[in-house]
């Protein structure tokens, strides 16, 4: 960098800029401090609303891969990245996919997860990699996410998709974002200057995770993976997981506690096929 100019073009990218209400944030107090976050954290649901007609399309997308037996990857380094993998982990036990429906790439590999590994956003294959040897294909859909839209792991995944002839969507908040015209479906979400400025694990974080959300739970329903609005395909491992199961057998059913738990173990803790028997018998609803 010559004179302070910007070589890299980092300053153009909003996630990058100075917030102006926060300059002088380091001499609040901690109620002042927490406010103030607060207050930046309430426009980021209006920044995803803007993105919504680019999400429902992404939802539409993913579903459709899922159906055709292909996969959904999740990628990103730094916070894009672990909110992928968590997004990823998060769909088995909740719909009750394979491990293979939903997978999250981190730039830096699984040790990424635990302790900063910065320099491997910058590593154009660190992710392409690992798409190589997952055995990424025509069937799958890549989903890039980056906050700035700058790390070169994405580019580089992105560039290998599209060499596979696969889906290709990005989730970032800079609409000037090298991505968006890297991708077919890009979804930005633009929540401007963070309170910490650069530090896209706030705001933008927080964007992305709203929008990953979206993007699996709108393809599982698509797939019928929802039951109404139940997790008729959870997996019920642990006591809390198999009441809630019961819970929503009753709900949905109408019938009693007791007829629930007995088709729930009939069925092997499959609470859709618990929820089919018994609307099939056409029971009794409870008084």
């Amino acid at each position: 960098m010559k004179g302070g100019e910007d070589v890299a073009g980092y300053s153009k990218l909003t996630t990058e800029s100075v917030n102006e209400k926060t300059r002088d944030i380091d001499k609040k107090s901690a109620l002042e401090i927490a406010r103030a976050i607060n207050e930046e954290d309430k426009t980021v649901a209006f920044a995803v609303e803007r993105a919504l007609p680019e999400i429902a399309k992404g939802i539409e997308t993913l579903a459709e891969t899922i159906k055709n037996g292909g996969g959904v990857y999740y990628c990103g380094a730094g916070t894009s990245g672990r909110l992928g993998v968590l997004d990823a982990s998060e769909c088995v036990p909740t719909f009750g996919v394979s491990p293979e429906t939903f997978v999250g790439l981190m730039a830096g590999g699984t040790a990424a997860l635990y302790e900063s590994h910065e320099t491997a956003e910058d590593d154009l294959y660190s992710i392409a990699d690992q798409l190589k040897e997952r055995g990424f294909g025509k069937k799958d859909a890549l989903v890039a996410i980056s906050a700035s839209g700058s790390a070169n792991c994405v580019k580089g995944a992105l560039m290998y998709a599209k060499q596979k002839g696969a889906k290709t969507l990005c989730v970032t908040c800079n609409p000037n974002s090298d991505l968006v015209p890297m991708c077919e479906i890009p979804i930005v979400a633009e929540v401007g200057p963070e309170v910490i400025t650069g530090s896209t694990r706030m705001k933008a974080g927080t964007a992305q995770k709203m929008m990953l959300n979206m993007l699996s739970t709108g393809a599982m329903i698509r797939c019928g993976r929802v039951r109404g609005n139940y997790m008729a395909y959870m997996i019920p491992n642990n006591k809390k997981l198999a009441d809630r199961a019961v819970r929503m057998i009753t709900a949905k059913t109408g019938c009693a506690r007791k007829r629930a738990e007995e088709e729930l173990a009939k069925h092997g803790g499959r609470i859709y096929e618990a929820m089919d028997e018994i609307e099939k018998d056409g029971i009794e609803k409870i008084e």
